[in-house]
C-alpha cells in the first residue's frame, strides 16, 4: 500500500478545520462514539441511494483520524488516516474514483480491502470550504467492482458541495448563538453594575446626607461633630474612588490611558503595593509574607502597576478571613508576581471570568463583599499596556493563586 499523501496546505486545512470546530466533539470522544448529526446523515443516506452503494459517508479528514459525521451501511466512528481513501481524494481536489481496490497499487494491500468489509469500489468527492481548502468527502463504497456514470459523479460532487456549504453553515449559526449569549451575558452584567454602583455611590451619599443634617441642626458637640466631619471626609473620598476607577477603566478602553514605562525594580513595586494595601486592612490582622530574590529588572509605568498590584491584593484580603495568610513572591526569568492567599476561594466558572469588565463573582454577592467589578478588568488592562499577562486559578490547599508575568526588560546599552 503506497504511503499517506499530505495536501501542501495541510496545515491552513486543519486550521479551517479546527476554526469550523468541526472535530471538537470526535477528537473528545477518540475511538468512542459520536452522535451523528441529522443533515450530515441525510447527505450520506441520499449518496447511497443515489449511488446505489451499500456504503456511504460524510467523513472529516484530520491530522490523524477521519471522523464521520454521516454515514450509512456501517458502524465505524471513524478510520485511522493511514488507512483512509479519502486521504488521497483530498489531495487531488475533484472526484476520485477506484474501480477495483484490490488490483489498485495504492490501496490492494489496505486492511479495508484485504479485510473485512473487503472493499471494491470507491468513489469521493472532496469537501471544499468557501477558502479553497479540502476538509474530507461525501463518499460510497461497494464490495464488487463497478463504476459510477456520469449523472452519479455530478450528484455526488453536489452532495460534496452542499456539506461544504452544510458545515459552515453549522459554524455560522454556533457563531450566531454564542453572540446571542454573550449579548444576554453583557445585559446581564450592565444589570449586576447598575446594582452595585448604586450601592456604590448610594450609601456614601446617604450617610454624607445624614451627618450633614445633624452638623446644620447645630446641636452636636465640637468632638462629635468633628467626628462626623471625618465620617463624612471618609466617605467623599469613597466617591472619588469609585469615580476614579470607573474613569480609569474607560480610558484604558480607549487606550487614552498615560503610560509611561522605564526601568524598574519590581521586588521594590511590589514592596510598595504590599504596604499601601496592607495599611488599607490592617484592622483584618492577615499575615502577609512578601519573598523576593534581589533586584528584579522590569520595563514598566511604576504607578499603573503598583495600582494593578494594589488592586490583587485588596482583592486577596477581602476574601480571605480575618488572621489569614497572603504570600506574595517576585521571581525574575521572565518577571513575575505570585499573589497566594487562603480565603474562600471561586468557582472554575468565576476563575475564567473574573476579568471581565463588571463581572462580580455570585459569592461576592452573597458575602455582600463591597466592589463595582471593575477592579480585575483594570488589573488585567493594566498587564497588557506593559505587555504581559495575569492568570487566576485556585491553590492545592484552598484559596486563589494570582501570576503576573512580564516580559524580559530590553537589554541596556
Amino acid at each position: 500500500m503506497a504511503g499517506m499523501p499530505i495536501p501542501s496546505d495541510e496545515a491552513e486545512r486543519l486550521r479551517e478545520l479546527y476554526d469550523l470546530v468541526a472535530l471538537e466533539a470526535a477528537e473528545k470522544a477518540g475511538d468512542g462514539e459520536v452522535a451523528l448529526e441529522p443533515d450530515f446523515q441525510s447527505i450520506a443516506d441520499l449518496a447511497a441511494y443515489v449511488c446505489r452503494t451499500p456504503i456511504a459517508l460524510v467523513s472529516l479528514v484530520g491530522r490523524e483520524r477521519q471522523y464521520f459525521k454521516g454515514r450509512t451501511g456501517v458502524l465505524w466512528a471513524g478510520t485511522d488516516r493511514q488507512i483512509s481513501f479519502c486521504a488521497h481524494t483530498i489531495c487531488g481536489r475533484t472526484l476520485l474514483e477506484v474501480p477495483d481496490a484490490s488490483a489498485d497499487p495504492r490501496f490492494r494491500d489496505n486492511v479495508l480491502v484485504t479485510g473485512n468489509p473487503h472493499v471494491r469500489f470507491y468513489a469521493g468527492a472532496p469537501m471544499v470550504s468557501s477558502r479553497g481548502y479540502a476538509l474530507g468527502t461525501v463518499c460510497v463504497l461497494d464490495l464488487r467492482p463497478r463504476r459510477l456514470n456520469a449523472q452519479r459523479r455530478q450528484a455526488l460532487l453536489t452532495l460534496a458541495r452542499e456539506a461544504a456549504v452544510l458545515l459552515e453553515a453549522h459554524r455560522s449559526a454556533r457563531l450566531a448563538e454564542e453572540a446571542v449569549r454573550h449579548l444576554q451575558e453583557m445585559d446581564d452584567l450592565k444589570r449586576h453594575f447598575l446594582t452595585g454602583i448604586n450601592h456604590e455611590l448610594r450609601t456614601p451619599l446617604t450617610s454624607i446626607r445624614s451627618y450633614l443634617q445633624l452638623i446644620l441642626d447645630g446641636e452636636l458637640d465640637r468632638e462629635t461633630e468633628q467626628k462626623f466631619l471625618r465620617v463624612i471626609e471618609r466617605n467623599g473620598d469613597r466617591l472619588l474612588d469609585v469615580l476614579d476607577e470607573l474613569l480609569l477603566l474607560s480610558s484604558l478602553n480607549a487606550r487614552t490611558a498615560v503610560f509611561s514605562p522605564g526601568p524598574a525594580d519590581l521586588a521594590a513595586v511590589v514592596r510598595l503595593a504590599v504596604q499601601e494595601a496592607c495599611a488599607k486592612t490592617s484592622h483584618r490582622q492577615h499575615a502577609v509574607a512578601v519573598k523576593a530574590c534581589g533586584r528584579v529588572e522590569v520595563e514598566a509605568d511604576t504607578g499603573r502597576l503598583r495600582h494593578a498590584l494594589v488592586h490583587l491584593l485588596d482583592n486577596a484580603f477581602k476574601f480571605t478571613p480575618p488572621e489569614g495568610r497572603v504570600d506574595v513572591t517576585v521571581t525574575g526569568g521572565p518577571p513575575a508576581v505570585e499573589i497566594r492567599d487562603n480565603g474562600i476561594g471561586v468557582t472554575e466558572e468565576d476563575v475564567e471570568r473574573v476579568f471581565e469588565s463588571f463581572y462580580r463573582a455570585p459569592e461576592a454577592e452573597r458575602l455582600a463583599v463591597g466592589g463595582t467589578g471593575v477592579g480585575l478588568a483594570i488589573v488585567k488592562k493594566i498587564v497588557q499596556l506593559h505587555g504581559g499577562t495575569v492568570r487566576m486559578e485556585h491553590n492545592p490547599g484552598g484559596g486563589i493563586c494570582v501570576r503576573v508575568t512580564l516580559p524580559e526588560p530590553p537589554p541596556r546599552i
